[in-house]
């Protein structure tokens, strides 16, 4: 990552790839933080209020892959280093599932389809870790990384049903594909299509049971009984990804959003017994030791999202 990145925005574009690998040495938070070296900084300069799609390269373990969408908020300077920047993100969303960096050897960016040896794609790549896309490759991208989420064999799990969604929404999931990818910032902003990948995410994390009670329950049309809560609720900064949620039944949820329960930093629960009735209190009876948790470590909820959930619940 070393090269001026002036010449790699083509024209008019206005979208942009971020790569992002494991290990990189860089202090990256993907939901919050981008960190990159000066030398990028007219790169980023023209995404900022923008969309941009992280890539893993195959590298340090990568997946060579599409992972998720973001968007640019603006550029801090790094207050340690004088040659480093963040770009602050907001709007991040993972994506179903990776997006392949290209299929059956055509490459999903515009800048790399146009290189006539695929051999020297690689090489074209030294030095651009930040670069810029067409609008149209953005949204195909993306459309494909959703591709769970918008597909109508999910929409009564996912409660994007007519049941559960407004008409505009419901004239975003039931477009073709093409009107789809030329819609796809509404897509993105959506907050029923967010919740619906969201939901998709914790509850197959926590394999449709309710990480309290233990209770799953799932009806002929596939939607389980238990709901994805947030930990840090969306409306104070909190990111749709699963380590900020838990899959609990209605009446846990409800609790839990009211901080009248809570989690220890071990995932034991926290219970306020002066504010929950009586009648409650026994959904809780065998549950005071370490909730049900996902099998995959990686999927815990995040210590510093509970820490912020407890500190409402301390406050009460």
């Amino acid at each position: 990552m070393a090269q001026d990145q002036s010449h790699v925005l083509e024209g008019i574009s206005l979208k942009g790839v971020f790569d992002t690998k494991p290990n990189s040495g860089y202090k990256d938070e993907l939901t919050r933080q981008y960190q990159f070296p000066s030398q990028y900084r007219r790169a980023v300069e023209p995404l900022v209020g923008n969309w941009i799609v992280y890539r893993e390269p195959q590298r340090n373990g990568g997946l060579r892959a599409y992972v998720a969408v973001a968007r640019v908020r603006r550029i801090d300077p790094d207050p340690a280093r004088g040659d480093l920047f963040y770009a602050v993100m907001s709007d991040y969303l993972p994506f179903d599932r990776p997006v392949p960096f290209s299929t059956d050897g055509k490459y999903a960016e515009a800048s790399l389809r146009a290189i006539q040896d695929p051999t020297q794609v690689g090489v074209y790549l030294r030095g651009r870790s930040i670069r810029g896309i067409p609008d149209s490759d953005f949204a195909t991208i993306v459309r494909a990384g959703l591709t769970d989420t918008l597909s109508p064999a999910n929409a009564i799990r996912l409660e994007l049903d007519q049941r559960h969604v407004d008409a505009r929404t419901q004239a975003l999931l039931t477009a073709p594909v093409e009107a789809q990818e030329r819609d796809i910032e509404q897509i993105l902003l959506n907050r029923k299509i967010r919740d619906a990948s969201f939901r998709r995410w914790v509850c197959d994390a926590y394999d449709n049971r309710c990480a309290v009670t233990g209770l799953r329950i799932v009806n002929g049309g596939g939607k389980a009984e238990a709901q994805a809560a947030h930990i840090w609720p969306v409306a104070e900064g909190g990111p749709d990804v699963v380590q900020n949620g838990l899959a609990l039944s209605g009446t846990v949820h409800w609790l839990f959003d009211r901080h009248l329960i809570s989690l220890t930093d071990d995932y034991r629960l926290l219970v306020s017994h002066n504010k929950v009735p009586s009648e409650l209190r026994n959904l809780f009876e065998k549950q005071l030791d370490r909730i049900q948790l996902p099998l995959d470590p990686r999927l815990w909820p995040n210590p510093t999202y509970i820490g912020r959930h407890r500190e409402r619940f301390s406050s009460l």
